[in-house]
């Protein structure tokens, strides 16, 4: 029988690659790789990794996480908190053919002839995947096997061998990670891994796995943080040095932040390191609209997490705990209005009405990423917007919390990096000798111990820009503060039960009631208020209030499937059981095997 599913002939292996230019390096390759291929010039290794390109994409949710409130999907993590997950119904452990692919070159690359440049640079490209494969394992079962070379069906021992621990699995991550951004030239388009993208990858896993070995005290790693914060610091201040890249900022507040994530060409964007183009001409596309009132909205919490525009806290404004979503706007970070929907917005300027929302999801629905002109955005799998992948304002947060983690960090370092990101959005920078300690962010992050003030701003400042991308479930996990997985979400405020506005036109546009046979809260409005009024009911058991007849939305799944996080074992994963059946070494991880 074959193990770890690692057995499928390279003979399958298509390269499957395409961006959208004339250039070589941007087409879609053509050719197939079969066992028999040698890798006798530096041409074969080029098309050999273009079939790599699709193992590190764009991401345009926060998936199941805080930033998140309705959600009509589910996760392993969502079923894990509801306590739905087991060994025997585990998914996952089942992408060894990806490594196997990366192993099968890097095995034969000594054949290569050429230019010794150019060969590692592409050695450099298939470890950066290899690396960024490993490490994607490691976040999700801690300790894995470790594989440097293809495996055979023969090989029994290696392919029957337990875990290796982390710290040697980690270990042979950053040393692939430093050959990349040694090795891999600088130059190149933004469609392709250059130098930066190996230095800024470095730069997140480094810094994930600092903050992992600092906040998981169990591991007993935590004497060793300094040296991947420091790993992490260096990385990225690389590229701001060196890159070339800065912050796009035009002097268009807001509609700069919007632009990299609704455009059709980010091939000039200075703060663009890495990204997947799409284009009606190459018939190259993605989904990007879903983001917008179809499988989730966004929270409460990340909504009140936005700073206002002059810098203060949100949450020191009177009553900012019952503003309706009318009055969340005024005056806020302008980074709010595009993440989520402001009143007012419409899907396409020649609507006569704005888009009414659909309390269902909570309300906050998710603007960032939808592709604002209509032409572009056609249907399923038919958007046309460009997706980064990896952009320069990741690095300088990156920098940022890295330097303020070793406690080293200046007035300099917040300037050239928050300081750089709050300007785009025309709000004053982070001052770190004035700025004192959040009391809800303190109750959040309980952990944070040194440095407490600033740490927490920066975290307040990675959680606004990088809202929606894909990074804050990492974040909560390394962070060690995986309880938030479980708290109930919270939708927007609803001052009772009746018709109100959700446009700000003054006009009611929504109704919500306990039931069709009580209508006793619009009863007294005028017949054409009520006929157009779209009407929500909490006996339909999808949302209920806080509060019974008022409050913020909540859940009914929520309340009925009541989220619990039961201890450190939850930050991992179990290996399905019929992996540990194939191969009784495989020990799950912590206390999954109980």
């Amino acid at each position: 029988m074959k193990r770890f599913n690692i057995f499928l002939s390279v003979g399958m292996l298509m390269v499957f690659l395409s961006s959208c230019s004339k250039d070589f390096l941007d087409r879609m390759p053509q050719t197939n790789i079969s066992e028999d291929m040698t890798f006798l010039n530096v041409k074969d290794l080029e098309v050999y990794t273009n079939s790599m390109y699709g193992m590190i994409g764009p991401n345009y949710s926060d998936g199941f996480s805080d930033n998140i409130a309705g959600l009509s999907g589910s996760s392993t993590t969502d079923n894990m908190v509801r306590s739905n997950l087991t060994v025997a119904n585990a998914g996952g452990w089942d992408d060894w053919k990806s490594l196997r692919r990366i192993n099968f070159m890097l095995q034969n690359v000594h054949k290569t002839k050429g230019d010794a440049a150019s060969i590692n640079h592409f050695i450099g490209i298939a470890r950066l995947y290899r690396a960024n494969w490993y490490y994607k394992m490691v976040m999700t079962y801690g300790d894995v096997p470790w594989y440097s070379a293809k495996i055979e069906e023969n090989e029994e021992e290696l392919l029957m061998k337990t875990q290796d621990p982390r710290t040697l699995v980690v270990d042979s991550v950053m040393a692939d990670l430093e050959f990349a951004a040694e090795h891999i030239k600088p130059d190149g388009t933004n469609t392709r891994i250059t130098k930066w993208a190996a230095l800024t990858l470095l730069s997140r896993i480094a810094l994930y796995e600092g903050s992992y070995r600092k906040y998981h005290t169990y591991l007993k790693l935590d004497q060793t943080s300094n040296v991947f914060f420091e790993k992490a610091a260096k990385a990225a201040k690389q590229v701001m040095d060196q890159g070339g890249f800065d912050i796009y900022n035009t002097g268009k507040i807001g509609e700069d932040y919007r632009a990299l994530f609704s455009s059709t060409d980010l091939s000039a964007n200075k703060e663009v390191i890495f990204y997947k183009k799409n284009s009606t001409g190459e018939g190259v596309a993605n989904n990007s609209h879903t983001v917008f009132d179809y499988q989730w909205a966004l929270s409460k919490d990340l909504m009140e997490e936005f700073l206002m525009k002059d810098g203060t806290r949100f949450t020191n404004q009177s009553g900012y705990d019952k503003k309706v979503i009318t009055e969340l706007f005024k005056d806020r970070d302008p980074r709010l209005a595009e993440t989520i929907m402001e009143p007012g917005f419409k899907t396409n300027p020649e609507l006569p009405v704005p888009y009414i929302l659909k309390p269902t999801f909570g309300g906050y629905l998710q603007v960032k990423f939808y592709p604002r002109d209509p032409s572009i955005r056609l249907g399923w799998d038919l958007n046309y917007t460009d997706l980064p992948i990896m952009r320069y304002a990741e690095v300088l947060l990156n920098y940022a919390e890295a330097k303020a983690e070793l406690n080293d960090i200046s007035q300099a370092d917040l300037d050239v990096t928050i300081g750089k990101l709050r300007k785009r959005v025309g709000m004053p920078n982070l001052v770190g000798g004035s700025v004192t300690v959040d009391p809800i962010l303190a109750a959040r992050y309980p952990n944070v111990s040194s440095n407490k003030a600033v740490i927490l701003e920066i975290r307040r400042e990675r959680r606004v820009e990088l809202a929606a991308e894909g990074f804050r479930a990492n974040d909560l996990n390394r962070w060690y503060v995986g309880q938030l997985f479980a708290e109930n979400p919270k939708g927007m405020y609803v001052k009772g039960l009746g018709a109100f506005d959700v446009t700000g036109d003054g006009k009611v546009d929504i109704a919500i009631l306990n039931s069709k046979d009580d209508v006793t809260p619009i009863a007294n409005l005028p017949e054409d208020e009520k006929k157009d009024l779209v009407i929500y009911y909490l006996s339909e058991n999808v949302i209920y209030l806080s509060e019974g007849t008022k409050g913020h939305i909540l859940f009914a799944r929520d309340r009925d499937q009541k989220r619990e996080w039961k201890g450190d074992y939850y930050y991992y994963r179990p290996i399905p059981i019929q992996q540990t059946t194939l191969n009784p070494n495989l020990k799950q991880p912590f206390d999954w095997a109980k």
